[in-house]
């Protein structure tokens, strides 16, 4: 059986090596490695391409969404709803905002937030929505915006899975008051690096943004907010202007591999849901099997590297100090049954073959029930 990583980044930096060189010899030349132009012009191409008018570059996805939350007015008394299936970053920049998170349900097909557990868990303290687009699917943003509608809400994106996921043909970035990135290396557009960013069509909010990711400061010696110290910095910003061009190719590549695993194992394994409306741009392959576990250790055997997002429940974790005590079932059942399978666009169409067959022979041969 032929080996293939689950993720292998250096096939792709091999591919863009001269453009990385290049955008790396420009940084140094220009010593422009704090804010400057090579960070406005990331931020101009990257909020032209998602649809927005703004883009603040920031040092992490965790810090855009803290960020975020604090730009748009969320802090001390306000509860934000957060799927319980998702990493647990997207808690971490409630809290870190000094607001509380209320968890809900997902979706049991996407494991997408599900509008109606969210509409269930507003209080009078509810103050935003956090649709997390997970796997590269956007969420059921119609819905959402209704709840959000309904009670007065901000419906804001955690897009940190989704560079160039749509909804209805508009791109994640451009469907709620704001939208927090993350640029991790492994992401469908990674930096060299961490870093993150923040899109929106509010000046409000993005003016509140780069004062708060630059100390507090509007200008040289002059801070007006309590501010923190999270910027993108040049090097990172030139590396991800040098990538974005090929992104859309690198999704259509990503669906093609995501097309040869549902072809294969359709009917053997849970398959995540996919709506006509939200076309996924997989970040991750999340199947869903029973015995996940015994699964992983046997394609390991067989030289398949695969993944786990997320576990526990994103409400589970020890961090909370046991305050949170609902029940989620379906976000707890897919953190006990979710495998991610190997997910990058220079993935070779053999080794995608390799992953099926190793897939098909390991869940055969343990009798595993189908799990939909």
């Amino acid at each position: 059986m032929r080996e293939v990583p689950f993720m292998a980044l250096d096939r792709q930096h091999d591919e863009l090596e001269q453009d990385l060189e290049a955008a790396f010899r420009r940084v140094v030349r220009a010593s422009a490695f704090i804010l400057g132009e090579e960070l406005e012009r990331f931020e101009t191409d990257f909020a032209a391409y998602c649809g927005s008018r703004h883009c603040i570059g920031v040092a992490s996805g965790t810090a855009a969404l803290m960020l975020l939350m604090r730009a748009v007015g969320i802090g001390p008394g306000d509860e934000v709803i957060v799927p319980g299936h998702t990493f647990i970053a997207s808690a971490l920049g409630v809290v870190h905002a000094g607001a509380d998170v209320v968890f809900c349900d997902v979706e049991p097909d996407t494991g997408l937030i599900d509008p109606d557990a969210a509409a269930a868990a507003v209080t009078d303290r509810t103050a935003a929505i956090l649709a997390v687009h997970l796997y590269g699917q956007a969420c059921a943003m119609d819905a959402l915006g209704d709840v959000a509608s309904r009670h007065g809400l901000v419906l804001l994106e955690d897009a940190a899975q989704a560079h160039g996921a749509t909804h209805r043909g508009r791109r994640a970035g451009s469907l709620g008051a704001g939208a927090a990135f993350s640029f991790y290396p492994s992401k469908n557009l990674g930096a060299l690096g961490d870093g993150g960013a923040i899109c929106t069509d509010d000046a409000g909010i993005a003016a509140r943004a780069r004062s708060l990711r630059h100390l507090g400061q509007r200008r040289k010696g002059e801070h007006l907010d309590i501010g923190f110290n999270e910027r993108l910095d040049g090097l990172q910003a030139a590396m991800l202007t040098a990538k974005l061009p090929s992104l859309d190719a690198k999704n259509r590549a990503r669906r093609e591999h995501a097309r040869t695993y549902r072809e294969g194992l359709e009917g053997l394994v849970g398959l995540l849901g996919e709506r006509e409306e939200t076309p996924c741009v997989y970040h991750l392959f999340p199947i869903r099997v029973r015995g996940r576990e015994q699964v992983q250790r046997r394609l390991r055997d067989a030289g398949i590297g695969t993944g786990i997002h997320y576990t526990p429940a994103a409400h589970r974790h020890p961090a909370w100090d046991g305050a949170v005590r609902r029940t989620l079932p379906n976000a707890e059942r897919w953190a006990h049954e979710e495998l991610s399978l190997p997910m990058f666009p220079e993935l070779e169409r053999e080794e995608a073959a390799s992953v099926v067959r190793a897939c098909v022979e390991v869940v055969t041969e343990l009798s595993l029930e189908v799990d939909r």
